[in-house]
């Protein structure tokens, strides 16, 4: 039986702020100064008075690299692990994503959240942390909901280790359908567990 990784801090930091991605897509789009969208666009190179199209262009643009940053590195950390262990799974049932405390930080982005209004953006950030404290402890943070554009989907299944019948439950993150009575290797990263394929013969 394969040991429960457990995420550390910096980690779960970094797959959190990744999964915010899109959110960083709405704030840059919101932040844009659609007034300069027919101005001829200058060479940061030869040009000392180039003027970046953006109300806050500092705090956008940063957020937006730091956002796309985790979210590469949490989809190379993925794609890294090696699910080894076998199990035999009994049953499989496809679960739909839980969005809701994913997509309340997009609505509030609509509630007209200005960067130079210290007292929302502040805000806004208190918000996230409260978010982020709730499903690291809670052991959901992999449970990104963007994932699902890259092919990942969450299912429950029952399954058993091979030559023990006791059967247990989990939640599981896969490419592949899973299909009852096959045989596949896995990882566990706290509490959830990682498929990638079927074993081989």
């Amino acid at each position: 039986m394969e040991a429960d990784l457990q995420i550390k801090f910096p980690a779960a930091l970094i797959i959190f702020i990744g999964s915010y991605f899109p959110l960083s897509l709405i704030l840059i789009a919101q932040d844009y100064n659609y007034d300069m969208v027919t101005s001829s666009i200058c060479n940061i190179i030869t040009s000392n008075n180039c003027i970046i199209p953006f109300n806050n262009g500092y705090y956008t643009i940063t957020f937006f690299i730091v956002c796309l940053l985790c979210f590469l590195i949490s989809l190379g950390a993925l794609s890294t692990i090696k699910p080894k262990t076998p199990v035999n799974i009994t049953q499989s049932k496809y679960i739909p994503a839980e969005l809701m405390s994913y997509t309340l930080p997009y609505i509030v982005s609509f509630m007209s959240i200005d960067y130079q209004e210290t007292g929302k953006f502040v805000g806004l950030l208190v918000f996230l942390c409260w978010i982020f404290l709730i499903t690291f402890r809670s052991g959901q943070l992999i449970l990104n909901p963007l994932l699902i554009v890259f092919g990942w989907r969450l299912y429950e299944i029952k399954y058993t280790f091979p030559g023990d019948g006791n059967e247990r439950t989990a939640k599981t993150l896969s490419k592949s359908p899973l299909q009852p009575g096959e045989r596949y290797n896995q990882s566990i990263i706290q509490d959830i567990m990682i498929i990638k394929s079927n074993q081989k013969p």
